[in-house]
């Protein structure tokens, strides 16, 4: 297994004096950074826990970046959407740094669950492991290693230590280094320290010519595969084809001599496909067996079966059935799926591809602004290298900065908001004519724009970028280089298509804060700017949105100086939108006027129910009423399908109050709520709320209300804001926030 296991980590990153290679060298110069060390310790903790790939990423010196610097077991394209990585980055590594932690991602569905932007890329059955690089003093980088899918549901015991043993190692080697200020060895030339690709490369055997037993046994071996009926190709793990016997070459309608050394996808055009290359990545990152079915012109279906090992896979061509021949390891259970790199050691049109997939699926989940300029500079800015972001429009004629990422000094940014458009400026060019502009060194900025050169930072090359959205420019996007830098064709291509979907998300996301505000406006409206004085009663209230649609819901609560008793409420209309949130207003205010009328709490609860349901809006509402007597010490409670009050005595005992209840309120035009007197005594302190408080799916509810009242008995007297706010902090739906929460104190005094 050893042997083997090194084979593949010499076939992937090559080999220099007997070590696997460096994928890429370290950018900055003078980084400590001893990749013999990382190289030997990542084989051999592979062979030790039996993992098929894996890599080592060291932290960029002076940039909140993680980047790849050694890999083995799988092709480099494979992780070229993650050679560079943000620190705030939705990836194992990234939170194996951030936490200081070992991450473990069981599985296809596991991935899918925590890190959807990786499972999207990668969608196969594989089990993956993260642990942070690092001593007690400093973090250097991370590992990660991955397993076929038929690994245990957890890391073993054994395979835990022998993981955090070989993390040590590499955290000690690289302190080692830094101390001694090692300057990193010069990468050899990869055609000079990797051997000639190919079968047919010319090389001299280390220890001379093979005995002649040897070749007789490869020579006898070579004739019984030419014997087969069907073909039978042998890829490395590039996908390049090492052998082909001669009824492949056949069935492919090619020549066999054309084969080796190239890709099989490159030597037979009507297999270039992605669906077909996403079945050699599925089995080589899965290890399962994987197989697809061709049409080889004119009209003939061809069987292709991927056998994977370690170090490349072989593949079974024969004619197509209508019933695939069973196989031992069982049949493939992965589809055709989005596609991540191509087998190629060089970026493909698939590497594109699934660096789009990956971006423009986190750009559909930011709804704000902020979301949009946190996503470009935690995934565009690393990939692309650049360390500054801009978002800018235009208002009425004047520059608009939406925000910034990465500058030392905000003034440099923040001081352009306001001014002018000049439209012959770059940043003219590309709001009002949607132009793309780029400035490879900070005198050609100022040679186009002068006024440029008080926002030039300590940055040497910009792209600006238009964001462009059914033909109509929505903003620009600044991207910012530390260094003057060469801008190519390709990569001017790349960053304008980009820009097409930041434009697509910042559309979104301005939209989104639009509504946003109205919503706060009309919440704001509803609920009750301030809450009265009431004679013998302190309160103190909290609303808190649900984190999710347009932070804005059906939860209320008021207090009313009504005469003869004043009234307490709280109630929450189900839904969470902008007609919830309009019912709720007009339930608060018919509560309200029921109560003024001086109706008992239970003819306001049937009251507000027959309006609910004569409104005719098939919402329904909970609610609970408090009429308060504190002349008498006493309040008299009705509810509607709401959560139970908590009380705490005068004494310090806290508990949960039953109150006798009916239905949710908009149910039953007969409904009745009967009421129950409650002890309010100097000192009794009463907590209504919202089910937002102590409901999430993953959240016993006996438990939360439990935990509310230990709260509640341990906080002693302290004053009601302070009660509140520790009532929020210590309920764990509430910190979720999947849905409004409204909470109303009231203590006798």
């Amino acid at each position: 297994m050893q042997g083997g296991r090194r084979a593949a980590v010499k076939e992937v990153v090559g080999v220099s004096d007997g070590e696997p290679r460096a994928v890429r060298p370290t950018p900055a110069a003078g980084t400590p950074v001893d990749r013999p060390l990382l190289s030997r310790e990542l084989t051999a903790v592979m062979d030790e826990v039996r993992a098929h790939s894996g890599a080592v990423y060291l932290l960029v010196p002076g940039e909140p970046v993680l980047e790849m610097t050694v890999m083995a077991g799988l092709p480099r394209a494979f992780a070229a959407p993650w050679e560079r990585v943000g620190l705030n980055a939705p990836v194992p590594v990234a939170d194996a740094v951030r936490e200081r932690r070992l991450v473990w991602v069981g599985g296809d569905q596991d991935m899918a669950r925590r890190y959807p932007r990786v499972a999207l890329v990668l969608p196969y059955p594989f089990m993956l492991a993260a642990l942070p690089v690092a001593t007690e003093r400093a973090v250097y980088g991370a590992v990660f290693l991955t397993w076929p899918a038929a690994h245990a549901p957890d890391l073993s015991e054994h395979e835990r230590e022998r993981l955090t043993a070989a993390c040590a190692r590499m955290a000690r080697g690289l302190e080692r280094a830094l101390r001694r200020d090692r300057r990193p060895p010069r990468e050899a030339d990869p055609s000079a320290a990797s051997p000639p690709d190919g079968p047919g490369a010319a090389a001299s055997p280390p220890d001379g010519a093979p005995d002649a037993a040897d070749t007789a046994d490869t020579a006898e071996a070579a004739r019984m595969v030419s014997r087969l009926p069907y073909g039978l190709v042998s890829l490395d793990l590039d996908g390049r084809v090492a052998y082909a016997n001669q009824a492949a070459a056949d069935l492919m309608d090619t020549s066999a001599d054309a084969l080796p050394g190239i890709e099989l996808w490159s030597a037979v055009p009507w297999l270039d496909d992605p669906v077909h290359e996403d079945r050699y990545r599925a089995a080589l990152v899965s290890q399962r067996v994987t197989s697809f079915t061709a049409l080889r012109p004119p009209g003939e279906r061809l069987s292709f079966r991927l056998y994977p090992s370690y170090t490349g896979l072989t593949v079974r061509i024969d004619h197509a059935r209508s019933a695939p021949a069973p196989d031992e390891h069982g049949p493939d259970e992965h589809g055709p799926d989005e596609h991540g790199p191509g087998p190629g050691v060089g970026l493909s049109r698939l590497v594109t591809i699934s660096q789009v997939l990956s971006l423009t699926e986190a750009l559909t989940r930011a709804v704000g602004v902020r979301d949009v300029l946190r996503l470009v500079a935690d995934d565009i800015a690393p990939a692309v290298g650049c360390r500054g972001v801009v978002l800018l429009a235009s208002r009425a004629g004047r520059l608009h900065v939406l925000g910034h990422h990465g500058y030392a000094d905000p003034r440099t940014v923040e001081q352009f908001d306001g001014m002018q458009v000049i439209t012959r400026a770059p940043n003219g060019r590309a709001l009002v004519g949607g132009e793309p502009a780029f400035f490879e060194t900070p005198e050609e900025l100022v040679r186009a724009c002068p006024p440029a050169r008080a926002g030039l930072g300590e940055f040497s090359a910009w792209a600006y970028l238009p964001l462009i959205t059914s033909g109509r420019p929505v903003g620009t996007c600044v991207l910012a280089y530390l260094r003057p830098r060469r801008f190519s064709g390709e990569e001017r291509a790349v960053l304008t298509s980009l820009a097409g979907l930041v434009a697509q998300a910042l559309e979104r996301a301005q939209l989104y804060d639009a509504t946003h505000r109205v919503a706060h406006g009309l919440q704001g409206a509803l609920l009750p700017h301030s809450l009265p004085q009431l004679p013998g009663i302190e309160a103190a209230a909290r609303y808190l949105p649900a984190a999710q649609d347009m932070d804005i819901g059906g939860d209320f609560y008021d207090l009313a100086p009504a005469r003869p008793l004043p009234a307490a409420m709280i109630g929450d209309v189900q839904g969470h939108n902008v007609t919830a949130a309009g019912l709720m207003g007009q339930l608060r205010t018919a509560v309200r006027a029921y109560c003024s009328a001086g109706q008992s709490p239970r003819e306001v609860m049937s009251s507000t129910n027959r309006l609910l349901i004569e409104l005719g809006t098939e919402l329904f509402a909970s609610c609970l009423y408090l009429r308060l007597d504190t002349a008498h010490e006493e309040a008299m409670v009705a509810r509607a399908g709401h959560p139970p009050p908590l009380l705490r005595d005068p004494d310090g005992r806290a508990r949960v109050l039953e109150p006798a209840g009916g239905p949710l309120l908009g149910i039953d035009p007969e409904a009745t709520y009967p009421q129950t007197g409650i002890g309010l005594g100097p000192g009794t302190v009463l907590v209504l709320y919202t089910d937002g408080l102590v409901e999430a799916s993953d959240v016993d509810l006996d438990d939360a209300l439990a935990g509310l009242v230990r709260c509640l008995h341990e906080a002693g007297d302290v004053p009601l804001e302070e009660l509140a706010d520790r009532l929020l902090a210590r309920s764990d739906a509430a910190r979720r926030r999947a849905d409004d929460i409204a909470l109303l104190l009231l203590r006798a005094r």
